[in-house]
């Protein structure tokens, strides 16, 4: 919601307070038991340093570098050829590690 700060402020006795008694009955109303969010599914998403992940199996398959490809020698990442920065010795650099 907007607030006018070229308002006018309220004084104390323009404020009307709810009486303590509707606010202790409100505060006293049954809340919702209803989760929305599943404990089990949201835990899922989460990896502990240090977890046991030897009997995970790798779900992706693996290409190897296309002829058109190469691995950064810095950074590790395969990338198309025309982002070779600089080769040497051998090694290609990409231009983010380059640059």
């Amino acid at each position: 919601m907007a607030t006018d700060y070229d308002a006018p402020r309220k004084i104390e006795e323009d404020i009307v307070s709810e009486p303590i008694a509707a606010l202790k009955t409100r505060r006293t109303d049954p809340q919702s038991a209803v989760v929305d969010e599943d404990e089990a599914e949201a835990a899922d998403g989460f990896e502990l340093p240090g977890a046991d992940l030897s009997g995970e199996e790798l779900l992706v398959r693996v290409l190897p570098a296309q002829a058109d490809e190469f691995t950064c020698a810095s950074c590790f990442l395969v990338r198309h050829r025309s982002q070779i920065a600089l080769e040497k010795n051998g090694m290609s650099y990409c231009v983010d590690c380059e640059g």
